[in-house]
């Protein structure tokens, strides 16, 4: 049938949408590997391939075999494991992609051309400020030339297969300029990773609503495609070491060592080098490390288990930390098993049990601090009762420790997805400061005596709140008290709003507080993370 005799296609369900997410990460499963082959350094957890089809495959397992027929709901659960599963710089951006375009359509049922266009706008805008200090020619122009000319396209026509199409060919026109905006890319002779990947993306989900013949994702792997994935080779292995010698050469050991892998990275000075490097096997490169020097803390991992361990959903490796990328430990208190996941999801190397009523003392903050293998340690303590503590271990350790003065949760995390795994300690100390002083939160918990403070007059049992740890409400409906709170805070003026719920509240329960903010609060993104915090009903972050 001819082009002009395929009816238009106007609008898209949650489980069309779903089966679009699928097509889209079969595709780019397809494509990982030429992706990666596309790095110029290497990045956090793997290459930008890897990164963004394990973050894709994070957002399916999210939305899983959910019956949902909402556009929004499905977006809104893709969005969820997108940013839980985000690895690597290119993953995180690509979870920001995703987070914007579900937050457009976050209370729609179905989408037409004109919807799928805004929410690539806010897409493009969500990633670009998810960066620091953004870049072009990278992943950032890619989303948004694609996001422009999605725009223009929608104006155009209603038919969602034409959109998808010109946001395909303006992204493809991105990528191979690339070279041209951003210097690194056109000396190594490629277009950016992250670009190429996010193309990838665009193409399978294209493929998808052309009615192209493509294996689509399922949510587990059956024995022969895992056999499969045993026989391939490609993934290789992630080598790290350091060479000690004298009158090293670090040019001629870049160059060689440069020549025998991929994404590699080599640095240092006469009496030092840091070595990483991806190979099919590690011997050589070992062996020519041997040859100039002597080498310590080697560290080979291999990728192709670990790629493995994820697809079965065994996933027995544990997340990248920071300290195994840029050298940097992060250690973080949190006082929940569900907070403690979030702090270790996004790179922290130790994480020390504590918080109201249970402040870990100086011996737990520096047995954390020793256990790490780096010289250079950042603490969150996330909690003033604890910055003491913090700062007597500080003058315990020889390490080079720093301490982002963290009071609350919502602060330390913020902080924390603030480390860039590309800069130095003082760098990361400025920007987690920052991140963490842009934060507020309100802490929802009952009081234990009765009190008059300030003019407020708390009885014993009341729910009361503390915003920025100082008490600013207290009442005996908890619902009400909560959204008084937010709008002192001034939510209205807020992105997003994260609910982290103790373990003393259901699942349940924390959906129906939720559901109530988003009535209040219908413009701003409303999300629920399960805590696990003892005492404290409720930790909401506004940002």
């Amino acid at each position: 049938m001819a082009d002009d005799q395929v009816p238009p296609l106007e609008s898209l369900g949650g489980q069309e949408l779903k089966q679009l997410f699928a097509a889209a990460t079969a595709w780019l499963e397809r494509h990982a590997a030429y992706v990666n082959s596309l790095n110029v350094f290497p990045v956090p957890d793997g290459d930008s391939g890897t990164n963004m089809l394990l973050t894709m495959q994070a957002a399916m397992k999210e939305v899983g075999s959910s019956p949902e027929h909402s556009a929004g709901a499905i977006c809104k659960l893709l969005s969820h494991g997108a940013l839980l599963g985000a690895r690597g710089n290119s993953g995180v951006i690509l979870s920001q992609i995703i987070r914007g375009f579900a937050r457009t359509i976050e209370k729609k049922d179905v989408i037409n051309a004109n919807d799928f266009a805004a929410a690539m706008v806010e897409a493009s805008r969500t990633a670009y400020k998810g960066v620091v200090k953004p870049v072009e020619g990278t992943i950032l122009t890619v989303i948004r030339e694609a996001a422009d000319a999605a725009m223009i396209a929608a104006a155009q026509h209603n038919d969602l297969r034409m959109v998808l199409s010109k946001t395909v060919d303006a992204a493809r026109t991105a990528v191979l300029k690339t070279p041209s905006l951003l210097p690194v890319l056109k000396e190594a002779g490629v277009v950016d990773a992250g670009g190429q990947g996010l193309l990838v993306i665009f193409e399978g989900a294209l493929k998808y609503l052309n009615g192209e013949p493509m294996e689509l994702m399922a949510t587990g792997v059956s024995a022969q495609a895992l056999e499969q994935l045993e026989r391939e080779e490609g993934w290789g292995f992630d080598i790290q070491f350091h060479i000690r010698g004298n009158n090293l050469d670090v040019d001629a050991i870049r160059d060689k060592i440069a020549s025998m892998g991929e994404s590699a990275l080599i640095v240092g000075d006469e009496s030092l080098i840091k070595v990483h490097v991806h190979a099919p096997t590690p011997g050589a490169i070992l062996d020519y490390g041997c040859s100039v020097g002597t080498i310590t803390n080697i560290i080979v991992e291999n990728m192709q288990e670990q790629y493995i361990d994820f697809m079965t959903g065994q996933n027995t490796h544990p997340p990248v930390t920071s300290e195994e990328i840029a050298g940097i430990a992060t250690i973080a208190v949190a006082p929940g098993a569900g907070l403690a996941r979030v702090f270790e999801s996004l790179g922290a190397g130790k994480i020390v049990a504590g918080g109201q009523t249970m402040n870990p003392s100086t011996e737990d903050l520096l047995k954390a601090i020793n256990a790490v293998k780096s010289d250079q340690v950042i603490v969150l303590p996330n909690n003033k009762n604890i910055i003491p503590a913090a700062e007597q271990a500080k003058l315990l350790t020889t390490k080079k420790l720093a301490i982002v003065p963290t009071k609350t949760i919502p602060q330390g995390i913020a902080a924390l997805l603030a480390f860039n795994f590309q800069s130095d300690l003082e760098s990361n100390l400025k920007a987690m400061e920052r991140a963490a002083h842009h934060i507020k939160t309100l802490e929802i918990t009952i009081a234990t005596r009765s009190v008059k403070l300030d003019g407020l007059e708390v009885k014993e049992g009341n729910y009361i709140a503390l915003i920025d740890d100082e008490l600013k409400g207290a009442g005996e409906d908890r619902t009400a008290l909560t959204l008084e709170m937010l709008e002192r805070m001034g939510a209205q003026d807020a992105e997003i709003i994260t609910l982290y719920y103790g373990e003393s509240i259901t699942a349940n329960e924390a959906e129906v507080l939720a559901e109530k903010i988003r009535q209040a609060y219908p413009a701003q993104e409303i999300e629920v993370v399960n805590g696990g915090q003892p005492h404290y009903h409720f930790i909401i972050s506004v940002e």
